[in-house]
């Protein structure tokens, strides 16, 4: 991302802590409208029984499984300023990022992430500097699918100098982690992007020893489900 992609304002850390989360009743509301039934081929009445199963916690972000639907699959329901959301061309291995070793997810199609952040205080960290100082604080990294639930429902904490990495996926490879982290931020419509995805949220990746000074590190308190 180009520095002028970035220039502008977006919800601050402080707003972040004091906004008032949809209740999930009206977020499941939210994806049936976006297409998430027609999208999984799971009919809306089975997805909304399972959500009146979930615990009650407020403040909570209902996050789609990776199992019921993927994160390149999810993406184009993302939408900033009417513009689609989309994964970079070169991100072709994206289904094969994982959940990174220790992070447990609830085997569950749809399940609550509580007390979401966008871990602003934490921008030029790089990735292996930010992934201990997350879990010292007693809080678990975004995966990608997570990144993504959240901005579908409240998109607008996507925004210029204001975006973020979800470093609880990561891809394993023979030798260890691959070196790039999936983040989410806003495209500049540059190279194989396309001038008209200029403004849309975008998929992408950044080097795990990397600094940025406009991604923070998407984390919650916990999940459930």
């Amino acid at each position: 991302m180009t520095t002028s992609e970035n220039q502008a304002t977006a919800p601050t850390h402080a707003v972040l802590r004091d906004r008032e989360v949809p209740l999930v009743t009206m977020q499941l509301e939210r994806l049936l409208d976006l297409g998430l039934a027609e999208l999984t081929g799971v009919s809306a009445r089975t997805l909304t029984d399972h959500v009146q199963t979930l615990p009650h916690e407020p403040n909570a972000i209902l996050a789609i499984h990776p199992s019921l639907a993927s994160a390149r699959l999810l993406a184009p329901l993302l939408s900033r300023a009417g513009k689609e959301g989309f994964v970079v061309e070169d991100m072709t291995d994206l289904e094969q990022f994982e959940t990174i070793e220790g992070l447990a997810v609830p085997d569950s199609p749809l399940y609550l992430v509580q007390d979401v952040d966008r871990g602003d205080d934490m921008r030029n960290w790089s990735p292996n500097e930010a992934l201990p100082e997350i879990t010292a604080r007693g809080r678990t990294p975004l995966t990608i699918t997570e990144g993504i639930s959240w901005l579908l429902q409240e998109p607008q904490l996507l925004g210029p100098n204001h975006c973020f990495m979800t470093i609880g996926t990561r891809k394993r490879t023979p030798k260890g982690l691959d070196a790039r982290t999936p983040a989410l931020w806003i495209s500049g419509g540059t190279g194989r992007d396309g001038t008209h995805r200029r403004g849309a949220p975008k998929v992408g990746w950044c080097w795990a020893g990397n600094r940025h000074t406009w991604l923070g590190f998407a984390s919650a308190r916990d999940r459930s489900a």
